[in-house]
């Protein structure tokens, strides 16, 4: 008696957890299309992501999202899956329409570099100046032990407008699709949808030859570059996001 009780108790608990959960996933998109432009954004772009799915051979909506940056080659990337198990598909490629600063993290404010590094969506903005935005969770742990103590600068987003000073823009159009499946996928419960910004493509020649052309008297950001390095060629080996630790010298040591 007391066992099935005990199970009973057990499958009451897993069932509240799944409906709080599937409430609180509701919230989020419901506190999104609250907003009259996002309502339309969703309106305008889920038909045809639904169908370029299908194409793909993707579960609609993803669960898991990977977002990867190529400041060089001016290329944002967005990876999907559906199962924690399984690996990451690619589902598109975007044009980042404007570059602002150079090769190398960003180390001060106002020194219009974009970031270096390994980040996450900490913010959806649906009433950006930049018609959409996300935020990244800039300066990390990395980045306040390597940046100015005291201004190592704020504000980084993926946004709208193809205009920049250190954030990553894209079209309108783009900005679109990209924060609809970003919402998806928070709503699914990925809370920390991971944003990872390289210098360069490291496995095409032309790029890793500016790379290399560009830090040769710069040993400091071409070591910083390499770090980053070793976590993208584990991704395009696995497809799978490699654990990414922080020591306490700033370094990123990928395990």
């Amino acid at each position: 008696m007391l066992r099935r009780i005990s199970k009973c108790l057990f499958l009451f608990i897993i069932s509240a957890l799944l409906i709080v959960k599937a409430g609180a996933q509701n919230s989020f998109l419901q506190s999104q299309k609250a907003s009259f432009r996002v309502a339309n954004v969703f309106m305008n772009n889920e038909d045809t992501l639904q169908k370029e799915f299908k194409e793909k051979g993707l579960k609609w909506p993803a669960k898991y999202m990977l977002i990867r940056s190529f400041k060089y080659d001016s290329q944002l990337e967005v990876w999907l899956k559906n199962d924690i198990k399984e690996k990451y598909k690619l589902f598109k490629t975007y044009k980042v329409c404007m570059q602002s600063g150079t090769m190398g993290p960003k180390r001060l404010q106002g020194d219009y570099q974009v970031p270096e590094g390994f980040y996450y969506i900490n913010e959806f903005n649906p009433n950006s100046n930049y018609h959409l935005s996300l935020g990244i969770n800039y300066p990390n742990t990395s980045d306040r032990i390597l940046s100015d103590s005291l201004h190592p600068g704020n504000g980084i987003f993926i946004h709208g407008s193809c205009v920049s000073v250190g954030c990553i823009p894209v079209t309108d159009k783009d900005i679109e699709e990209i924060y609809v499946l970003a919402s998806y996928a928070k709503a699914n419960g990925e809370d920390y949808i991971p944003v990872h910004i390289f210098p360069v493509r490291f496995n095409q020649k032309k790029s890793l030859e500016y790379f290399l052309n560009i830090t040769k008297d710069n040993p400091a950001v071409r070591k910083f570059g390499m770090q980053l390095k070793r976590a993208y060629d584990e991704f395009e080996q696995t497809k799978e996001v490699p654990p990414i630790l922080i020591d306490t010298k700033g370094d990123y040591v990928i395990d």
